[in-house]
């Protein structure tokens, strides 16, 4: 029987917004998203591709043979607000019913749809069938790293002014070679920082690094929210979150690369930013605590 867990909003927004050639909710074993309220709450708002799940007379979970759970990387059970393992509602019911089919841990979303709907409003949904161009063509979001205060991701998004809208996004931190954010082309009043930088091993993020942490820094210090953007979000995004990390929550690098991992999956700063990066440990913690070659990718 698989381990039952809870999990924050956060690390159910992030699952739906994960992308690799396009976004991973197209791949028919990434996710098994259920909603476990009452039928009548379920059509009317649900968080995307959830599928709901059909009781008995009992009000026991009866899980369709359709629903491949076993061959399922994530599953994931929501209700109304369940806020910890110890309430017997309906997700962990639900919950029990998957973990005896799931070989992976079947997680709870903290607080529920409420939450996870009061903190991503624009992630509700009434749609109930995808097809699978649909699922390839979802709007994706930055991920986010800090709850409310730091998102990651690739420079379509920080062009997008629903996204920006939706996120709530004050600045955009823009890492490129060539491309520039210009302010005129956003629609709103976002501050735009543009770092020119290529994403070659040879290429210069360390002396960027000091001026990226207070900038980063005194925006969340108010609230604000900040968005980390280079080409396709990355590899110089992830070493810019990485080394903030480092600087605003004092990790290690291999804590915050681990940090940044679970957040994308396919964060790949490449090896001379990474050399930058141990730079940057030694000079946040005054010593290279992390092996370069103990640091793998999923």
């Amino acid at each position: 029987m698989a381990e039952i867990l809870m999990c924050e909003p956060l690390e159910l927004y992030n699952v739906l917004n994960q992308r690799r050639c396009v976004p991973r909710l197209a791949e028919i074993n990434y996710l098994c998203l259920i909603d476990a309220r009452e039928i009548q709450d379920y059509y009317t708002s649900h968080i995307p591709t959830a599928k709901h799940v059909k009781t008995d007379s009992k009000g026991n979970f009866l899980l369709s043979e359709a629903l491949e759970v076993d061959s399922m990387h994530h599953v994931v059970v929501y209700d109304s607000n369940t806020n910890c393992l110890e309430e017997r509602g309906r997700a962990a019911d639900c919950a029990q019913v998957l973990a005896e089919r799931s070989l992976f841990p079947v997680r709870i979303v903290r607080g529920g749809f409420e939450k996870f709907s009061a903190l991503y409003p624009f992630l509700r949904t009434e749609k109930i069938l995808y097809t699978i161009m649909e699922l390839e063509n979802l709007k994706i979001y930055p991920v986010e790293i800090i709850a409310g205060l730091l998102y990651m991701g690739d420079q379509q998004q920080g062009m997008d002014s629903n996204i920006l809208k939706d996120l709530k996004i004050s600045a955009v931190i823009n890492i490129s070679q060539s491309d520039t954010l210009e302010s005129r082309s956003i629609k709103g009043n976002q501050t735009i920082l543009n770092i020119p930088a290529a994403d070659s091993v040879t290429s210069d993020l360390y002396s960027s690094f000091e001026r990226i942490c207070s900038f980063i820094g005194s925006h969340i210090k108010m609230g604000s929210r900040v968005l980390i953007v280079s080409r396709q979000g990355r590899s110089r995004c992830s070493a810019m979150t990485i080394a903030f990390l480092m600087h605003h929550l004092k990790y290690t690098l291999e804590e915050a690369w681990r940090f940044v991992l679970k957040c994308k999956a396919i964060m790949r700063p490449n090896t001379g930013f990474l050399q930058q990066l141990s730079e940057w440990e030694l000079h946040t913690t005054g010593t290279k605590q992390t092996d370069l070659s103990g640091l793998h990718f999923q």
